[in-house]
């Protein structure tokens, strides 16, 4: 495999035909095992990946370099082989940011409130502090490794103004399931999902009769993607690729 994606289960992956539309290039989806995982990042037979669950750590131990960004979120999500030396870098932060700038979510001064703490979490924490919010508050039902529990966050947290969902509740095929009920925040402004299939979750379907912007995460997928084929092909892309690309994909899960 020259470029492509690992991951443990990536039968819903989208990745294949982002990439191919960015660059000229044939991108691969490989399911890993975690036994299989170890092996492959021994053998380093791969020219540039993007790392999906559950691998986005586990990947720093075999990374000779990881830039600024990828260190100070603690995953890892792109890798690129120069000559045997590995560079990892994070581009969910830059995915997550450009989705958050395009929508002109505020974050700023606000409290948000970040449902699960994986990966992807970590990213979007760095861009919630980096965006100057006045709290992050991580939620998730057990409540370990820094979060607080839903019941926790219902009781403390009411007042939280932007509300992220980076975990897999609602997610096809279990599109019936929702992390949270919003009427438990009334003064949420904005919802984003970092989900994508389906285009509207029941999370999403609920903000928007509640007349709360709601976002999907197929714009910040098709984000980092572009962000990771710089790293890649090192080269430049510009933003302007983006809406296009989405566009299609977007009918590809309708």
């Amino acid at each position: 495999m020259e470029y492509g994606l690992i991951g443990e289960k990536l039968g819903h992956s989208f990745s294949k035909p982002i990439h191919e539309e960015l660059a000229d290039y044939t991108y691969d989806l490989c399911q890993l095992t975690k036994e299989e995982f170890k092996r492959f990042m021994e053998q380093k037979a791969f020219r540039a990946i993007n790392v999906t669950i559950p691998y986005k750590r586990d990947v720093i131990p075999y990374l000779d370099y990881i830039d600024e960004n990828a260190a100070a979120i603690g995953a890892v999500n792109t890798i690129v082989n120069k000559n045997g030396r590995l560079e990892g870098h994070n581009t969910d932060f830059s995915g997550f940011e450009y989705m958050v700038d395009r929508h002109g979510i505020e974050i700023q001064g606000k409290k948000c409130i970040i449902l699960g703490n994986g990966g992807a979490a970590q990213a979007i924490i760095a861009v919630c502090k980096k965006k100057k919010a006045s709290k992050v508050v991580i939620v998730t039902a057990r409540g370990a490794n820094g979060a607080i529990t839903y019941k926790e966050c219902f009781a403390k947290h009411s007042d939280g103004e932007v509300l992220i969902n980076t975990s897999p509740v609602g997610m096809y095929p279990n599109m019936d399931a929702s992390p949270v009920d919003l009427n438990h925040f009334p003064t949420c402004h904005a919802v984003l999902d970092v989900i994508y299939n389906p285009l509207e979750t029941k999370l999403m379907k609920q903000a928007r009769e509640l007349g709360i912007l709601a976002v999907n995460g197929l714009e910040m997928l098709v984000a980092q993607a572009k962000y990771a084929v710089e790293f890649f092909l090192e080269t430049s892309i510009d933003d302007s690729v983006i809406p296009c690309i989405y566009e299609n994909v977007k009918k590809m899960i309708i």
